[in-house]
């Protein structure tokens, strides 16, 4: 199921968020977003991986079905999904983890904005309760750092513009 420039709309726009595995943080990313787009489709994100795990952790599967969102169509995928000429075009590339935010990308086809919006890895905290709670945490901080986000003239093309506003909500905690 590779998502290609037929399968997207052709109004609004376009988010690509990364993670290395593609199974916590990007996931809820990418829900979070859909979710703020929902309303007047101006926002279509998409989550992908530089090494998916293959599975999308429970726990993010968990937390999005306890804010009320439809878990069915999340899967781990590959960010080569979104590299070729078939793929979606993309006006914003999102890192959510340090080590996707320093690895080489692949070409973007449309030339994005990158914007590197890290947060700690709630997979990683021990213990089921504790990491629980840890990902409550960072769907809250990615929930206020993408509302921001999205708040934004997006659709304007002056990313220089734009820069200084990113890199503050990039700090939201």
């Amino acid at each position: 199921m590779n998502p290609t420039s037929k399968d997207i709309p052709r109004d609004g726009v376009n988010i690509l968020i990364l993670c290395t595995g593609n199974s916590a943080r990007s996931i809820l990313g990418e829900a979070i977003l859909n979710e703020l787009g929902r309303k007047d489709g101006r926002l279509h994100a998409w989550s992908a991986g530089s090494h998916p795990r293959g599975q999308v952790h429970p726990m993010a599967l968990a937390e999005l079905r306890r804010r009320g969102i439809a878990t069915e169509r999340f899967r781990s995928k590959s960010w080569d999904e979104f590299s070729g000429p078939e793929a979606p075009r993309m006006d914003y590339v999102i890192t959510v983890c340090d080590q996707a935010a320093g690895e080489t990308c692949p070409y973007w086809p449309g030339a994005p904005l990158k914007v590197h919006m890290g947060l700690p890895d709630p997979a990683a905290v021990a213990g089921a309760e504790a990491q629980a709670a840890a990902f409550t945490e960072a769907y809250d901080i990615l929930f206020r750092r993408l509302r921001a986000f999205a708040q934004l003239p997006l659709e304007s093309r002056d990313h220089a513009a734009l820069a200084g506003a990113l890199r503050e909500i990039a700090t939201l905690t």
